[in-house]
């Protein structure tokens, strides 16, 4: 398989995942109801969408008033790590067109020197950039096991804090 045919599958690939997280979205309230797994699938769910926001820390944060904050942050975590994969495998299919982007150079190159650690902050730090860190990730292919770890080990240091967060604020209503 030549690598255009490969980057058109892996971005139709991408699509099918943001098309299904439409399709279902709405049995995604479902999951509440069992516990860890279900913020787990919600979250991974929500992450797999590429630059468009879904509700995944909503669900954190009002479960955080049944939950313990730090399974929350660990189910929540690995699960969004796992739905981030989209972007990473976006990324894998498109490098050609992205490392021609003049605008994307600074950002890729940031990454590329800091992997680890620019992965494992953007994760945990709630901001809107974090699918271009998956995508540029994956067009650097850097091993997908690396983004993997660090993402998780970012979001799940970010929702267990906004678990954390929702369970003081839950206590207080």
């Amino acid at each position: 398989m030549n690598e255009r045919t490969k980057g058109i599958l892996h971005i139709l690939l991408a699509i099918i995942i943001i098309a299904l997280v439409f399709a279902f979205s709405n049995q995604l309230e479902q999951f509440k109801e069992y516990g860890y797994f279900g913020v787990f699938i919600v979250s991974a769910v929500s992450a797999a969408t590429i630059f468009i926001p879904a509700p995944g820390w909503a669900i954190v944060f009002a479960m955080a008033k049944f939950l313990d904050p730090i399974g929350l942050g660990i189910a929540a975590g690995v699960g969004s790590a796992i739905g981030e994969i989209t972007g990473y495998v976006a990324g894998q299919g498109a490098s050609q067109v992205i490392h021609a982007n003049k605008h994307f150079k600074k950002f890729k190159d940031w990454i590329k020197k800091n992997d680890l650690v620019a992965i494992f902050v953007l994760a945990a730090i709630p901001n809107p950039i974090f699918d271009v860190a998956g995508i540029a990730a994956g067009s650097l292919n850097i091993k997908w096991w690396r983004f993997l770890i660090a993402t998780a080990l970012g979001r799940t240091l970010r929702y267990a804090a906004l678990a954390y967060f929702g369970a003081f604020s839950l206590q207080l209503i």
